[in-house]
């Protein structure tokens, strides 16, 4: 079988699930194909899931048990269901991008294997305000909210790379190959708008006011808009995107999206 057609069906859900998670699945899954980037929401949709198993162990909605805690299982369950792929990501374009190097020096210093101080502090800052958002969010939420918040940002998260995927690829990238077949506009929005009704659609369904229903629209939107300018940035900076911008980006947005879904928990 192709690499177009293992990829065009469930088999590129299990290739997806293969590279970007540590779930297992059949080892001649593992082999990236034209395509493969679409599977990402899909992806994040059955992390952000389990990441909130062990969470559900301490905490039961609201007030009942510690939503701090609950937060921290999840941050570090989506750390470790991913083997930090995204986080180490995170950490290689702040550095790349904080050295204020030309291009070709700061994807050399992206591919060293050393951590410096940028890096240390936007793997500190993304889980020390994930953490916090996504516990503001657990204290104000019942157990079906909480999931559903989760799930909405790690979504939210992947879906950015579906955009900076329309993007050239940066001098020495491999992307070529999981890029082609996924930079479709029409693919990109029309999952945007799917994500965006869900937002509404599902919070409304369990509950949630008209007002929270717009929260989670806004997070959507706002994550994916500030994804896009650090994709332009990075691109601009890097002479197209690469891995490294991936993987930052899911971080960033997925960040964004519980931020303001905090921000709207004082709001409503």
């Amino acid at each position: 079988m192709s690499a177009p057609e293992r990829t065009a069906g469930a088999g590129g859900l299990l290739a997806a699930l293969g590279l970007f998670s540590v779930l297992p699945v059949p080892q001649r899954a593992r082999v990236p194909g034209p395509g493969v980037l679409r599977w990402l929401p899909v992806v994040g949709l059955v992390l952000g899931a389990l990441a909130c198993v062990p969470a559900l162990v301490v905490w039961r909605g609201a007030d009942e048990g510690s939503p701090l805690l609950a937060a921290a299982l999840v941050v570090t369950a989506l750390a470790l269901l991913t083997r930090g792929l995204h986080l180490d990501a995170t950490a290689d374009l702040a550095d790349g991008l904080g050295s204020g190097r030309p291009a070709e020096q700061a994807l050399a210093i992206m591919r060293r294997p050393e951590v410096g101080a940028f890096a240390v502090a936007a793997i500190g800052c993304t889980l020390l305000v994930q953490v916090a958002a996504l516990a503001a969010v657990l204290g104000d939420a019942g157990p079906v909210e909480g999931v559903l918040a989760v799930v909405l940002a790690t979504v939210t998260g992947r879906t950015a790379v579906l955009h900076a995927a329309a993007r050239p690829a940066a001098p020495g990238s491999s992307l070529g190959v999981l890029v082609a077949g996924s930079g479709s506009g029409l693919l990109r929005w029309s999952v945007t708008g799917v994500l965006l009704l869900a937002a509404v659609g599902v919070r409304l369904a369990v509950g949630g006011s008209a007002a929270q229903g717009l929260w989670s629209a806004a997070a959507v939107v706002v994550a994916l808009v500030l994804a896009a300018l650090l994709a332009r940035h990075a691109a601009r900076r890097l002479g197209g995107v690469n891995g490294d911008v991936f993987g930052a980006l899911v971080e960033a947005a997925t960040t964004a999206t519980l931020v303001v879904l905090a921000t709207g928990v004082s709001w409503t």
